[in-house]
């Protein structure tokens, strides 16, 4: 569990500031809803491809920037576009493509004035620049509220809100970039071949279960056996303990424990989850500190490890190792946001974050 990020209160504040009283109530017919969720997923296709191609003119156009809702929607995408470029030079890798699946949950509108509900699962494809025939693939999940309106023809965002996974961190400025790269296109491919099969299992798990990151196989939901504390602060623990218990096949105890009337805070809450596995001995640290300080040691983390996320002295995130790339960098799934095989930094570069990462004793 981690603290609700600015974008998720936004989402909240839908209830203070409503959609169009009509678009509101009025639940559309099937062809108007096939018109208005084609139109979303062909917005989310090219605002990717606008990112990849560094098109801020693209993206602008697809917002309404004379309100300060369409402009705030505006203006957050171009530092999204800004920080993905600024990581994947600091990566040494090239997007090749960012792929959306749009599913929508409901539509209501009506006169060219529509709100959705949707999520929307994201394939990154990338590649090294130095082995370009190589395509790595991490997936990102997130769920949106938006407002549109057809102009004329032309389909514009007049509101957006969503949880987003790169919100925690947008900020690469000061990050020893060439050294970084050089050293991460050094490394070698690694192979996992002959994890033991606990870790086989906690990988299985996450992918199945990592929600709107998922396959659609899956369904993009989390376990129904669980409760989702996304409401109450978050789920990243909650869904880091289901990998290590029903995944890698720990066994619960009276401080690490979820049953029908709750959960134990180790077994709920970040902190206490980091501190519970290293007090415990059923993990031990491999490294602490800034990205720069511990980005090599990051090669040390097998699936079924995890990484804890800290910020001014706390722990507010947790991700499960589950894989690793061409290069070997380790790859995390997650809750809030939804991952499946993202590398470890990603969203999480700031210069003030600390990260702890943890070897489990499996």
């Amino acid at each position: 569990m981690k603290r609700v990020s600015k974008l998720f209160i936004l989402i909240a504040c839908l209830v203070f500031f409503p959609f169009n009283t009509a678009s509101a109530v009025m639940e559309i017919d099937i062809d108007e809803k096939e018109q208005v969720s084609k139109a979303i997923e062909e917005i989310f296709q090219k605002r990717n491809k606008a990112i990849i191609d560094n098109d801020l003119e693209y993206i602008k156009s697809i917002y309404d920037i004379k309100t300060k809702y369409g402009t705030w929607a505006y203006e957050y995408e171009v530092k999204k576009s800004k920080y993905i470029h600024n990581w994947a030079e600091k990566q040494g890798i090239k997007f090749k493509e960012i792929k959306p699946k749009v599913i929508i949950r409901k539509v209501r509108g009506s006169d060219g004035r529509y709100s959705a509900n949707l999520i929307c699962s994201t394939e990154y494809k990338y590649s090294y620049v130095n082995e370009s025939d190589i395509t790595n693939t991490s997936r990102i999940g997130t769920y949106h509220v938006l407002n549109l309106e057809n102009r004329d023809g032309q389909w514009i965002i007049t509101k957006e809100w969503y949880k987003d996974p790169f919100g925690d961190s947008l900020n690469l400025d000061n990050i020893k970039a060439d050294d970084i790269k050089q050293y991460i296109l050094s490394q070698p491919a690694r192979d996992l071949s002959n994890m033991e099969e606990r870790r086989k299992g906690a990988m299985e798990y996450a992918e199945k279960y990592c929600g709107a990151a998922s396959e659609e196989k899956y369904g993009f939901k989390y376990n129904k056996k669980y409760r989702d504390y996304n409401s109450q602060g978050g789920n990243c623990a909650n869904f880091a303990s289901q990998i290590l218990f029903e995944g890698a096949k720990f066994k619960k105890n009276g401080a690490w424990n979820y049953d029908g009337r709750g959960a134990t805070g180790p077994w709920l809450n970040a902190d206490k989850f980091k501190n519970y596995w290293v007090g415990s001995g059923r993990a031990s640290v491999i490294a602490h500190g800034s990205y720069e300080k511990v980005y090599k040691a990051s090669y040390k983390l097998l699936p079924g490890d995890f990484v804890a996320y800290e910020k001014k002295g706390d722990i507010t995130h947790i991700s499960v190792v589950t894989g690793v790339d061409s290069k070997g960098y380790s790859l995390v799934t997650c809750h809030n946001a939804d991952r499946n095989n993202v590398p470890w930094d990603l969203g999480w570069s700031d210069k003030k974050i600390r990260f702890w990462l943890i070897h489990v004793n499996h």
